[in-house]
């Protein structure tokens, strides 16, 4: 099983590690066959607050959908430029074929919102960030979506949060999707949760 996790430009690292950490544990640490690309609009991609980069497995032009079981979605900063690359048509489209396969898509805090831009959550329950008065609810709203004020929203293939406190039960989530809730139980009492 393979997990595409999506690093727009000024995504938030507290967001990203949880994926890639509970994966690894998963894969390293358990022996369960989950396997995870990285991917970008760039080959470095730099993160919100102190600019540091990663540099992904993948570009967004090399990405075959069929390639993978999950889509993986950190949230980022709209001050170092996430909704440019969020809201990228080509991002859509991706968003779109994961969820026309009905395969997972997990987001935390504000990567729900490209996931509403692209269409797929009108009249689908979901979250987003939630404080300053729950503006990006509200934008989430205006794309057609059931917007409910809990910490984690599961409807049907997709997985939204409300904060990047969240992240790492987003991330069990997903795995629980691909594995199984007693393998999942078997890695957080390993992480210590």
């Amino acid at each position: 099983m393979k997990i595409l996790l999506f690093c727009c430009k000024g995504f938030e690292m507290m967001e990203f590690a949880p994926f890639y950490d509970t994966a690894g544990w998963a894969s390293s640490e358990y022996g369960y066959d989950i396997k995870m690309d990285t991917c970008g609009f760039e080959s470095n991609v730099k993160s919100a607050f102190w600019n540091t980069e990663i540099r992904v497995d993948k570009l967004i032009n090399e990405i075959d959908v069929d390639d993978y079981d999950a889509l993986a979605i950190p949230g980022g900063d709209f001050t170092y430029g996430y909704f440019e690359e969020a809201y990228d048509e080509r991002f859509l489209n991706i968003i779109r074929k994961f969820d026309e396969q009905n395969k997972i898509i997990a987001s935390v805090c504000v990567a729900a919102l490209p996931i509403g831009k692209s269409g797929v959550l009108t009249g689908r329950n979901a979250t987003t960030y939630h404080l300053m008065d729950g503006y990006r609810q509200k934008e989430l709203a205006d794309f057609g979506v059931n917007v409910i004020n809990e910490p984690l929203v599961i409807d049907d293939n997709i997985i939204t949060s409300y904060c990047p406190q969240t992240a790492p039960f987003v991330a069990f989530e997903l795995l629980n999707k691909m594995i199984g809730n007693d393998k999942v139980d078997l890695i957080k009492q390993g992480m210590g949760y």
